[in-house]
C-alpha cells in the first residue's frame, strides 16, 4: 500500500485551496501553459504578471494578491527583475498533482488510504 504522510496530505490541501479561487486557477494554468511554450534548451520559461492582468482583466493589486497565495501554497515561485515580475512552476508540487490525479499517490489496488505519521 502506499504510504502518504500527514506532511504531505497537508501541503495538497494548501494547494487545492488555493486553486479552489478561480482567478488563481486561471493564473496558475496560464503559467503552465507558458512553461509548455518553452524553446527546446531553455531551462524555464515563466509567465510574466503583466500577461496574467491582461488575460484575466482584473486590477494589479488582485493579481498580485492571488500570485502570493499561489506562491503560499507552494505551486509557483516568483523572480522580480526591476518593476518587472516572472512567475515559475513550481515541477516537485506539479508533480504530485499529477500523481495525485492519476491514482499514483494515494490508491494502489484495493483503493484504500494508507496515511503515517
Amino acid at each position: 500500500m502506499c504510504e502518504v504522510t500527514v506532511a504531505k496530505l497537508k501541503r495538497m490541501a494548501k494547494a487545492f485551496k488555493a486553486l479552489s479561487n478561480p482567478n488563481r486557477l486561471q493564473i496558475y494554468l496560464e503559467i503552465i501553459d507558458q512553461r509548455s511554450k518553452r524553446v527546446e534548451g531553455q531551462l524555464e520559461a515563466g509567465c510574466g504578471i503583466a500577461e496574467c492582468i491582461a488575460k484575466l482583466n482584473i486590477g494589479a493589486p488582485t493579481v498580485s494578491h492571488h500570485v502570493k497565495e499561489l506562491v503560499n501554497a507552494d505551486l509557483i515561485s516568483v523572480e522580480r527583475n526591476g518593476k518587472f515580475m516572472t512567475c515559475f512552476l513550481n515541477e516537485s508540487m506539479y508533480n504530485e498533482l499529477r500523481e495525485f490525479f492519476d491514482g499514483k499517490t494515494l490508491f494502489k489496488g484495493s483503493g484504500l488510504l494508507s496515511t503515517s505519521r
